[in-house]
């Protein structure tokens, strides 16, 4: 059967856009495969954080009813309030407002303060931060840290945040002292490892995360880019 080039031409079009075709079902199917990966990723992160983060508190409140402390009754009120935070507010939202979090941090302060006596937070937002918004539970893990490896030993515990943002990027900074000691044996905690993670499928590459010790202070500072509300 005689085929004329007109027809061959036509057939390789009609070839060439199958294929085309293909390929675009094809990505935008393992775009999406991808895109869910990651979602299941960040909600697992996340939920490993929550339980973490309660366990420790109440292994706190357990500490504060063995001595039968009139500060129960506080702690209690003010988990309440974080789990309401965790359970109802952030839901499954990606990003949540800035002072929305720092609600969250200063309520978690304030049982901290309950446990550590002598203990001293400052909170600095220095600038306007109203319209921001970060993913939630992000910062948590870093303040805990602070507490938990800050106040070994330590006579009088000082903690600085900081909060910083400009038109395009957002800087969260952590400064604690130590007391530099025989190291404690303890389980490795996840806090900080699940942040970085979770850093890397929010942002992949556009973040800085970065540790330095001086003196006897810890610092950490976190840099990721700003979101604003609509």
């Amino acid at each position: 059967v005689a085929v004329t080039i007109g027809e061959v031409y036509v057939l390789a079009i009609a070839s060439s856009i199958y294929l085309m075709l293909t390929w675009l079902r094809e990505r935008d199917r393992n775009k999406a495969i991808m895109e869910n990966q990651n979602k299941i990723k960040l909600k697992y992160l996340k939920n490993q954080i929550q339980p973490h983060f309660f366990f420790n508190t109440l292994n706190n409140l357990y500490a504060l009813s063995l001595e039968s402390s009139d500060k129960v009754p506080d702690v209690i009120i003010k988990l309440s309030n974080l789990m309401e935070y965790v359970l109802y507010d952030i839901n499954e939202s990606k990003f949540v407002p800035l002072i929305n979090e720092i609600n969250y941090i200063q309520n978690y302060i304030e049982i901290e303060k309950l446990r550590f006596e002598n203990v001293e937070v400052t909170i600095n937002l220095e600038s306007d931060i109203d319209n921001i918004k970060v993913p939630p539970l992000l910062f948590i893990s870093l303040i805990e840290n602070a507490f938990k490896h800050g106040g070994a030993n330590n006579e009088k515990l000082k903690i600085k945040i900081n909060f910083r943002a400009t038109k395009s990027e957002l800087e969260f900074e952590i400064i604690n002292n130590f007391v530099i000691s025989r190291p404690v044996k303890s389980k490795k905690g996840i806090g900080l490892s699940n942040t970085k993670k979770r850093l890397k499928l929010i942002f992949q590459n556009n973040f800085t995360l970065e540790k330095t010790v001086k003196f006897n202070y810890y610092i950490i500072r976190l840099q990721i880019p700003v979101q604003n509300e609509d």
